[in-house]
């Protein structure tokens, strides 16, 4: 089982993870995306197994117990996670996946599986951030803060990080990210380096 094929995708909230993986996987469709658990409620247009594994409270909390999850947290009242009996999966068949878990999770990802890479996603400026967040929705001034606290506390974690890229371009992104995979993937930690530009204040 080669633990160099899994890949932990970090980065703070709106800095465009999920898009970068989506364009990651249409310039490379040998790269799976792992699909989370929940125990929130389906979005509108989500589906069950396609975007997230919809389960209880109960049925996750038995997932824990069991010691089925590699890693989970509890945000805003509901929990998500990442089952280890998938990853594993994923890893027996020498495929290439990817997880988009916060920096938390990262660090319990590469405690079981020293071999994973961790990727961390660097938005180019706080202006961007708060930008892109605000973008995601209506939400008031103070929401709007606290969502950037903590996007700047995992911003500090950054440095923990196998290799960290800025989203300053989509497209160029995605192909930095793709090459950095590929790269881990043959030759290991000795590939890549955690590097990035200074995060700008403005």
């Amino acid at each position: 089982m080669d633990e160099r094929k899994l890949i932990v995708l970090s980065g703070p909230s709106g800095c465009g993870k999920d898009t970068i993986l989506r364009r990651i996987r249409e310039l490379d469709p040998s790269v799976a995306a792992n699909i989370s658990y929940t125990t929130r409620t389906p979005r509108p247009g989500e589906t069950d197994g396609i975007n997230y594994h919809f389960v209880s409270r109960e049925e996750f909390r038995k997932n824990i117990d069991s010691g089925m999850m590699l890693e989970y947290n509890e945000y805003a009242g509901n929990y998500y996670g990442t089952s280890k009996k998938t990853i594993n999966g994923f890893l027996e068949k020498g495929t290439t996946v990817v997880l988009t878990i916060d920096v938390n999770g990262g660090r319990n990802v590469k405690s079981v599986y020293p071999g994973a890479m961790l990727l961390f996603l660097m938005p180019p400026s706080i202006r961007d951030l708060r930008e892109r967040i605000n973008n995601r929705g209506k939400m008031d001034e103070e929401e709007l803060k606290a969502r950037l606290r903590i996007a700047e506390e995992e911003i500090l974690y950054a440095r923990q990080y196998d290799k960290v890229i800025v989203n300053r371009d989509i497209e160029e992104c995605a192909q930095e990210c793709l090459a950095a995979i590929r790269a881990w993937g043959k030759a290991g930690p000795e590939s890549s380096s955690n590097t990035t530009d200074k995060l700008e204040d403005t």
